[in-house]
């Protein structure tokens, strides 16, 4: 589903990514780790096509991106930190979003019930707490029905019983065939939703593949203790 042939991104001289050759596969997991400034953001703000590679090339379902923005409609994207106009209600931002999207007529709405977003419709932006916009932003993600999610730190700010209804959306969607790449801080739930891991170090990737090879590889009883001790510069 997406695929990366070399793919480099330079700032100034800092080499965010070095020739980045990964491939996320359809109807699949995948986890994107690493520590702060090993290129997690870069990676998935160049997928979105937020940041414009130096070199290399990405193919998103096949076709290469060469400047083109129509692929986006294909991915649902939440964003760790929420941003939304603060004068707007809830209602008004889907509302908006649904008008910007106009030729989408299949919602998928489940979230707003099981979230019970409702009764937050005609509260501002501005006046929500930080976990609610974190559930507006969650909704957002799966409104459109897209084939591919990309999701960081999903369940930052939200209480443990929206966290969880989360997770089972997440879960869901994969069994109905959706290609799912998040990030997260909390390993424990990777042993839940996790089944591909891409460790990124410094730009590079040093680990791509299932949990379990990583699990064997590292010689760890479970994926929270492989991927810490990745974290802490142990080779593999």
């Amino acid at each position: 589903m997406i695929k990366t042939e070399k793919l480099y991104k330079k700032y100034g001289t800092l080499e965010a990514l070095k020739s980045l050759n990964i491939e996320i596969k359809s109807n699949r997991l995948t986890y994107i780790v690493g520590p702060n400034g090993s290129g997690k953001t870069t990676f998935i703000k160049t997928i979105l096509g937020l940041v414009k590679p130096t070199s290399g090339n990405l193919f998103v379902d096949g076709v290469k991106l060469n400047g083109t923005y129509l692929y986006r409609e294909k991915i649902g994207y939440m964003p760790q930190i929420a941003s939304f106009p603060e004068n707007l209600s809830v209602k008004e931002v889907l509302n908006l979003l649904k008008e910007i999207r106009s030729e989408n007529v299949n919602y998928d709405e489940e979230l707003i019930r099981l979230l019970k977003l409702e009764k937050e419709y005609e509260k501002r932006i501005k006046n929500l707490s930080g976990g609610t916009k974190q559930k507006l932003n969650a909704v957002i993600a799966f409104l459109f029905d897209p084939p591919v999610l990309i999701l960081d730190e999903p369940s930052a700010g939200l209480d443990p019983v929206s966290s969880s209804i989360l997770k089972d959306k997440i879960l869901r969607e994969k069994k109905a065939g959706k290609t799912i790449l998040f990030t997260s801080h909390i390993l424990s739930e990777l042993e839940e939703l996790a089944e591909e891991i891409i460790f990124l170090l410094e730009g590079s990737v040093c680990f791509s593949g299932g949990k379990d090879e990583l699990i064997l590889l590292t010689g760890e009883r479970n994926l929270e203790r492989a991927i810490a001790n990745l974290m802490m510069g142990q080779k593999i």
